[in-house]
């Protein structure tokens, strides 16, 4: 670190923060320590206060610049192929799950509807078409349009 009566910046402040949290991940803080240190090192003023939060903690070595394994391009062993559309992306490419998430949330957010109608005793706005409206139309138009040429492929012209 620079001379310790000079003034930390925000990011080194914010560089120590972030070595803590390395040190309480690999055991050498309890949480009690990490949250003692933390408040500590958001609190310096200099880099000397900030050095002494981590004096007595050992170097840790650098993080590799590249990973040392990447994950495969395609799609992992044992998932089925992503289907065509965007929207089946967050699902694993599974349309039946995308489906089958957008039918609990309806069921869900219809029962949480439906119980405090039957509390209030009066018939409430519908809140729950602006849940699972939208995000079923996505879906109805994503697995309509699944199949049909892409529209921005390219076209043959008539001859």
């Amino acid at each position: 670190m620079p001379e310790p009566h000079l003034r930390a910046a925000d990011a080194d402040r914010a560089a120590v923060a972030d070595l803590l949290g390395r040190h309480m991940t690999a055991g050498r803080l309890t949480v009690a320590e990490y949250e003692e240190r933390l408040s500590g090192a958001y609190a310096a003023k200099t880099y000397g206060e900030l050095d002494e939060l981590t004096t007595d903690l050992p170097a840790l070595p650098a993080a590799p610049a590249v990973p040392a394994a990447s994950a495969p391009a395609g799609p992992a062993a044992g998932k089925a192929a992503p289907a065509s559309g965007w929207a089946w992306a967050a699902w694993g490419g599974s349309r039946a799950a995308a489906w089958a998430s957008w039918l609990s949330t309806a069921v869900l957010v219809t029962a949480i509807w439906l119980i405090t109608c039957l509390v209030s005793g009066e018939w409430l706005y519908p809140w729950p078409i602006w849940v699972v409206g939208p995000w079923g139309a996505v879906l109805l138009a994503q697995t309509l349009s699944e199949g049909r040429a892409d529209p921005g492929g390219p076209r043959q012209l008539p001859s």
